[in-house]
């Protein structure tokens, strides 16, 4: 039980805490290749309930899933110019197959935009065509200096989205219904409090119009930038040679959005929710839900239990039964390492009683319930644990929430606290620049349904725009 009590304090050495707790909660184990993760069967399946939801609600919404190739010949790369270098310092190259010198190096995909471009521009043909609305579940593969569990990995698990429209109206609506399907899913599904915006020009995605962002804040008050929707425009289409004949029977180029989220949601989670005894899960998106956890070596109670596991499974509750012979103790900080949203216990005198014992994860709440109750009991206490998870990371994040109306208070409060600072900002990436390089602090996103009420914060011109400030992971 020491062993799994050994996780670093959050609040001394957040940056330990965390690589403790997605260790001992056995998310993933560090592999040969430097920066990049094994992802245990724990995270793993952590990571197929997102993926589950997700596909679901994409394929509802008339997406298709597809498979691209892992490899980027050079002289497709370098067709869009502003992607390339926005990706060039990340970029692995293949160069040799075999004994064999390649005749052209193959970049590992960053990403596939210029994959699908080189696609689309095969099958499309007419207006009838449109639109083509992809998915791919794919790794992709970016060098990163630092890297981090979940948070920066050389190797990512991720998701992309990539369609083609016959208007720019479309476009933009795709863009923006898919930004709206990740914050209902990170509000609803993993309890994360987002805030949704724009991306500046200088932070957007390279080769791209518009770039929508969610962002998350983590319990230490830096931001992670949780999942992005893009707008290209005629930009790739018009680099690749895209075209369709339109309803009046002339050539144009079409309109393309992209969208992506990643195991980063994972590490956002953890971030968020996680405490000092280790991982805590919303109940929506854990793969147990109920550990089961029998007091002492008594049949009598192991076959209640049984019964219990059986109620469960046809109520599609998802749990499991701790039969070792650990102790009781230790059975229970395993059970809070993990993050099981529910741990029931039951012994002979609680069986005797016609009663047993539920804790939440969330608070460690005993809570006596009969045995008659038991899918009733369970049902209401993980849609307060889910609400609740919500509920708590507002709160934490509202109150890391600044507003400066001068620059110097601006760089006092960075100075001194965690979390964004809103601020009237003209639009001007030298103001962005000076923020970045005197604080740290990077643009988060652009609020569009706020106005400003006031000059630039830096320069004293007019404020163009209300945007958020922060840190980031």
């Amino acid at each position: 039980m020491k062993e799994l009590r050994e996780i670093t304090r959050r609040d001394v050495d957040f940056a330990s805490w965390y690589t403790d707790v997605v260790k001992k909660a056995d998310l993933i184990d560090y592999s040969s290749v430097k920066g990049s993760m094994i992802i245990r069967p724990y995270g793993y399946a952590i990571w197929e309930n997102i993926q589950s939801v997700l596909d679901k609600e994409f394929k509802r919404l008339g997406h298709q899933n597809i498979q691209m190739p892992m490899f980027i010949p050079e002289s497709l790369l370098n067709i869009e110019k502003d992607h390339v270098n926005g990706f060039a310092p990340e970029v692995a190259w293949v160069t040799q197959g075999g004994s064999e010198l390649l005749e052209e190096r193959l970049c590992v995909r960053p990403t596939s935009e210029v994959l699908f471009c080189d696609h689309f521009k095969k099958i499309m043909k007419s207006y009838r065509d449109l639109p083509l609305l992809y998915n791919q579940w794919c790794t992709i593969v970016r060098w990163e200096k630092n890297t981090r569990p979940f948070l920066r990995s050389r190797e990512i698990l991720w998701q992309e989205g990539h369609t083609m429209h016959e208007t720019c109206e479309e476009a933009v609506e795709e863009t923006k219904k898919m930004l709206k399907v990740y914050e209902d899913f990170q509000r609803n599904y993993l309890a994360l409090p987002v805030i949704v915006g724009r991306k500046t020009e200088k932070e957007k995605f390279a080769g791209a119009d518009i770039t929508y962002t969610i962002e998350a804040m983590m319990y230490d008050g830096v931001a992670l930038q949780n999942g992005t929707s893009h707008y290209f425009g005629q930009n790739f289409a018009k680099a690749f040679g895209i075209e369709f004949l339109n309803k009046e029977n002339k050539l144009e180029n079409p309109y393309q959005t992209s969208w992506g989220v990643s195991t980063r949601m994972i590490g956002a989670i953890i971030m968020t929710h996680s405490d000092d005894r280790g991982l805590v899960l919303p109940p929506k998106i854990a793969p147990i839900k109920v550990d089961l956890i029998p007091i002492g070596n008594n049949e009598e109670v192991f076959r209640k239990m049984k019964e219990i596991q059986k109620i469960l499974d046809k109520e599609h509750i998802t749990n499991q039964m701790n039969r070792s012979d650990k102790t009781p103790g230790f059975k229970f900080a395993e059970s809070e390492v993990k993050g099981y949203p529910i741990r029931l216990e039951l012994g002979l005198r609680d069986l005797e009683a016609g009663t047993i014992t539920l804790v939440r994860r969330d608070t460690l709440e005993k809570i006596s319930v009969s045995l008659d109750n038991i899918v009733e009991n369970i049902r209401t206490i993980l849609e307060s644990i889910q609400e609740n998870l919500y509920n708590r990371a507002l709160k934490r994040r509202n109150s890391m929430l600044y507003k400066a109306d001068t620059y110097d208070e601006f760089k006092s409060i960075a100075k001194s606290k965690s979390g964004f600072i809103k601020i009237n900002w003209c639009g001007n990436t030298e103001c962005e620049d000076k923020i970045k390089e005197e604080t740290g602090l990077k643009s988060r996103c652009i609020l569009e349904e706020e106005n400003p009420d006031g000059q630039c914060i830096v320069c004293g011109n007019s404020g163009k725009h209300k945007i958020y400030f922060g840190r980031q992971y």
